[in-house]
């Protein structure tokens, strides 16, 4: 099973019964169509909104679940330039034009489905009046502006093997007076070396590689069996390949996973941390691994670098050894026009690589 997908579908249980009975009904609707994931995602995003009623008076109620159709219905376009503004600037949120996109499109669905789709039982829509139809959402950047925005912020040549050697190699230096910081090194350089490995050299997204089990991998076909992002199908793996740099350090902490993180054998996930307070290690949280990679990369002098990014870097480096739609089965992409992004930064690569061949 997909430990993100059941951990996100028990918050999704927790948090539901705090929304309005019609959110629960919509995500029900939703449910045999979307993972677990998208739909908290929903729910945090409704969460927001409702919240911001509350505290703007735009509801009569005090709690989430009191706020009525009818109040919804009353919305006015004022009102949802202001929420959007508040996404935008209030301190706590800051949001980024693509997150407020997207939560006001999370919003947009909702409002879609209580206007077009949910009926009372006198068939009527259970909302009259939909203000969100009239708004209007910019869609993601184009794979060229994407690429210009990750345009000196990847990895890039030999900096992938740098950066896998600063790790295993260097960073304990950097660090040696702090005590905690040592310790700390000492006890999990192994590992992060091979998170880092395995994400430059499979472009595996950040999900992937915590769900992965220690039966998921075959060394000696370089593949990883992963549940791929979007695919609801819990009793399939997808296979991916692996480039040759990664055995040595998948092979360097398979050798100490069960003894330096007291691994016990009910224990399947690859990739273990112990938790304070804990004998035992246990599964490695996503959080764990983003702000792993982001420590050292601030040390490594490239403090914009992120799981992420390491994604990136890999599939740009991908892509000038291969075709696109070989890179496109690589990352699991659903469309040939996200992969395009790479396209736009090898032009890039390629013409720097030229313009140094000429200056020598």
């Amino acid at each position: 099973m997909n430990i993100i997908k059941i951990k996100d579908r028990q918050e999704l249980d927790r948090k539901t019964p705090s929304m309005p009975w019609y959110v629960e009904k919509f995500i029900n609707y939703k449910l045999p169509d979307l993972s677990p994931s998208s739909l908290l995602e929903y729910v945090r995003d409704y969460e927001t909104f409702f919240s911001w009623l509350l505290a703007e008076g735009l509801s009569k109620g005090t709690t989430l679940r009191e706020i009525t159709l009818d109040e919804l219905e009353k919305l006015h376009m004022d009102s949802i330039d202001n929420f959007r503004m508040f996404l935008a600037t209030h301190p706590d949120h800051m949001n980024v034009k693509t997150t407020i996109s997207r939560k006001l499109a999370s919003l947009r669905s909702l409002f879609h489905y209580l206007s077009q789709i949910a009926e009372d039982e006198e068939f009527y829509p259970l909302l009259k009046r939909n203000v969100m139809a009239k708004v209007s959402i910019k869609r993601s950047h184009k794979p060229k502006d994407t690429a210009a925005k990750l345009e000196g912020k990847l990895l890039q040549e030999q900096e992938i093997d740098e950066f896998i050697r600063y790790i295993n190699e260097d960073y304990g230096t950097d660090v040696a007076t702090n005590k905690q910081a040592m310790y700390a090194y000492t006890l999990n350089r192994i590992r992060d070396t091979c998170i880092v490995s395995l994400i430059l050299n499979s472009g595996l997204r950040v999900s992937e590689v915590v769900n992965m089990n220690v039966d998921d991998f075959d060394l000696k076909k370089k593949l990883l069996y992963v549940y791929r992002k979007g695919k609801n199908d819990d009793t399939f793996k997808t296979p991916v390949y692996f480039r040759t740099e990664a055995i040595r350090e998948l092979q360097l902490y398979l050798n100490q996973r069960e003894s330096q993180y007291k691994a016990p054998k009910r224990e399947k996930a690859l990739f273990l941390a112990i938790a304070n307070g804990k004998k035992e290690g246990s599964r490695m949280t996503k959080r764990a691994i983003q702000e792993m990679v982001i420590k050292y990369a601030k040390r490594f002098g490239k403090p914009y670098l992120s799981v992420h990014k390491l994604r990136h870097s890999f599939a740009t480096d991908y892509y000038l050894r291969n075709d696109l739609y070989k890179t496109q089965e690589q990352l699991g992409h659903a469309s040939p026009e996200t992969t395009q992004i790479y396209a736009h930064l090898t032009d890039r690569t390629m013409a720097e690589a030229i313009d140094r061949q000429k200056e020598s």
